[in-house]
């Protein structure tokens, strides 16, 4: 096999398989070729190095990624790659701990607690604690806490402070959440790195053991890598020092995910004798599309310096285009897409729309299904399958039409209003044996003593607000009702309320108010633009309407989404859409520190998602709860040089006079 080994590789990938013993930190920039150069050097290992397979350990994040390397591994070698530890970091957490978690106090058969379990628990010892009246939020205190022991911070460490209720309570709560979690012989998730990090570093003989059992050790994506990760990887490198990490700083996108990019930037201090690699040729996209990358990247001051470049040719320009709004922007991508597919005879799976938010997908989801376009969501759901949506829009339903007993019955508690389940179905049944709509029975039962004085208090002021709004009907203005709908009915507040995590109820509430500019986008269009009929567009175009309430999952269709969700893909045809300030960078990234770099990898990652052809639009000014906004284009979108752009209006006729676009089967 390793006959042709120089033919397989380039000079870099050769030179990082056939490194022989000690710390090697290889720098894999985008589409270099990294899980050959890691598969081929462990197959290098136990093949030329006559290294023990069963003393290689692997690790990487996913299982799938870890199946892939093994299989890859396994077609290099034969059956010696099952006797190779390739895994993700819990996996082996999960195995030091039931090996020696006896250590801790734990046995062998101890329970793994996901967050259900967790949640219930901490409920519990907020029932308990003395100052339970301030109401504390169990989801609260569980984001901390795993943070906390992401950071290997325990109850023997000083607690970071948030300058709120909690700070008070929390290294109590943390003190007798593991208590319990102990005297129930169970663990979390992030035990399974804390508890194996405890094992290594408290107990010379375990440490000893796995120093004898793992003497070379393989780490994939080390970017993403937390605290808790690094920590675990170098206790068990610590006596051999024969380390490989491979990863790519520029591509370091999860920091709110707790990966912190310091690890990958500072491996030649914690190892100076490291022998550093830069994979920077590129086997995925143009040289257009990588000197765009370049450019933009060399900004970001904290990196390794890295130059991508390939032999594939220079490339068409990346097209960037500006659109009146977002529905202009969704159109002119739906009918250039539908162009290139025409004349390069491409397939719809070959073309990726990318964007940094998910509210981004709306438009989008709207002129595809008007257009006939196949597309799959990828990174959340379709946009008017996301709960929010649909309370909304069961409230609009109700408001059109009082007798539909179903939006009815989903949104008479929602938001909560002390309608407890037992009276909903008790109300149900009895409509249904009176042959009444729910809503009649409803009129009735607000001044039914049976039911609690809340409950009755509840069904009065749920019946006030539909016959209010269903006045509001009448005015004739659609996107003023849905921002009536949202702000009457409190659905802002208790997401707020129920939601811990403020990224994620953020995101919730930026789509709740995409749904107003939906609203307002469909009166534009639509010289009738009523309730009724906005309501029968959605369902019109809905696919869960049809074919039995299934949706239907083409194999053949335009995948979108998020920047985030789209690393390690790729695609001939990419369009990254929304290149303006406050989207990409987003909004949130400028108050947070190291956030405008994050941002600006993410765009990098974006961009390298390319292989023959990028598009990038942005639009002069977008809707932003039903009115309308002035946009400014995108700081990344101004690094890139104008001699790699063809800028154009939407819809332009010059798209494809200046070059020719080649076939997506030209780099099969």
């Amino acid at each position: 096999m390793f006959v042709q080994l120089k033919k397989e590789l380039n000079p870099q990938q050769y030179a990082a398989v056939t490194h022989k013993n000690g710390p090697i930190l290889v720098l894999a920039g985008a589409g270099s070729g990294k899980t050959k150069a890691i598969t081929y050097r462990i197959a290098y290992l136990i093949h030329h190095q006559k290294v023990d397979p069963k003393t290689i350990l692997g690790v990487t994040f996913t299982n799938k990624a870890a199946g892939e390397m093994r299989q890859r591994v396994a077609a290099l070698i034969g059956p010696k790659a099952k006797e190779v530890t390739l895994c993700t970091f819990h996996s082996l957490g999960l195995k030091i701990l039931r090996e020696h978690g006896h250590h801790l106090g734990y046995r062998r058969n101890f329970t793994i607690y996901g967050e259900g379990d967790q949640l219930s628990l901490l409920r519990t010892l907020i029932r308990e604690h003395p100052k339970k009246r301030d109401k504390f939020d169990a989801g609260i205190l569980l984001s901390r806490i795993s943070g906390y022991k992401n950071k290997c911070v325990d109850g023997k460490s000083e607690f970071p402070l948030y300058g709120d209720k909690y700070d008070d309570i929390l290294p109590e709560v943390y003190d007798r959440f593991q208590s319990a979690l102990r005297a129930y012989q169970a663990v979390d998730f992030d035990d399974l790195i804390l508890l194996p990090i405890r094992l290594l570093d408290e107990f010379p003989d375990v440490r000893r053991f796995y120093h004898e059992t793992y003497q070379h050790l393989l780490v994939d994506e080390y970017q993403d890598t937390n605290h808790g990760q690094y920590r675990l990887i170098t206790l068990l490198a610590s006596a051999h020092r024969n380390i490989c990490v491979v990863g790519d700083d520029d591509q370091s996108i999860y920091g709110w995910r707790g990966a912190e990019v310091r690890n990958i930037l500072n491996f030649e201090k914690d190892y100076p004798d490291a022998k550093v690699i830069k994979l920077e040729q590129n086997y995925r996209s143009t040289q257009v599309i990588l000197d765009a990358a370049n450019h933009v990247i060399k900004n970001n001051n904290k990196r390794q310096d890295k130059r991508l470049w390939t032999d594939r040719g220079r490339g068409k320009n990346i097209d960037a285009f500006l659109a009146r709004d977002e529905n202009d922007e969704a159109k002119t991508i739906a009918w250039r897409l539908q162009t290139i597919k025409e004349r390069a005879s491409a397939r719809w799976s070959d073309f990726a729309v990318l964007y940094r938010s998910n509210v981004q997908s709306r438009a989008l989801e709207s002129t595809f299904r008007v257009n006939k376009i196949p597309y799959i969501v990828v990174g959340g759901y379709e946009f008017f399958d996301r709960k929010e949506v649909k309370d909304i829009i069961a409230y609009l339903k109700v408001v059109q039409n009082p007798r539909d007993d179903l939006s009815l019955l989903r949104i008479l508690n929602y938001p909560r209003r002390g309608i407890g389940d037992s009276a909903i179905v008790r109300l149900h049944e009895e409509a249904h044996k009176r042959d009444l709509c729910v809503y009649d029975l409803l009129k009735e039962a607000q001044n039914d003593h049976e039911l609690s004085k809340q409950a009755q208090e509840g069904l009065r002021s749920f019946l006030l607000l539909i016959e209010e709004l269903r006045k509001q009907r009448h005015a004739g203005d659609l996107s003023q009702l849905v921002r009536s709908t949202i702000e009457k009915t409190g659905y802002r507040e208790e997401i707020e309320r129920t939601i811990d995590d403020a990224i994620t109820a953020q995101m919730k509430i930026d789509t709740v108010e995409e749904l107003v500019s939906a609203a307002s986008s469909f009166s534009e269009q639509e010289e009738a633009g009523t309730l009724a009929s906005f309501l029968d567009s959605l369902s019109l175009n809905d696919d869960t309407f049809q074919n039995g309430g299934k949706k239907i999952r083409p194999d053949d269709a335009v995948l979108l989404a998020t920047l985030h969700s789209a690393k390690g893909l790729e695609f001939p045809y990419v369009f990254m859409c929304g290149m303006e300030e406050d989207l990409l960078p987003h909004s949130r990234s400028l108050n947070e520190g190291g956030g405008i770099d994050e941002e600006r990898r993410l765009c990098y990652v974006g961009i390298t998602r390319a292989r023959r052809h990028l598009t990038m639009s942005l639009v002069q000014e977008r809707n932003k709860f039903g009115r309308k906004a002035k946009r400014i284009p995108s700081r990344f979108l101004k690094e890139i040089p104008e001699d790699l752009l063809c800028k154009q209006y939407s819809h332009s006729p010059n798209f494809f006079d200046r070059q020719i676009i080649k076939s997506a089967n030209d780099d099969k």
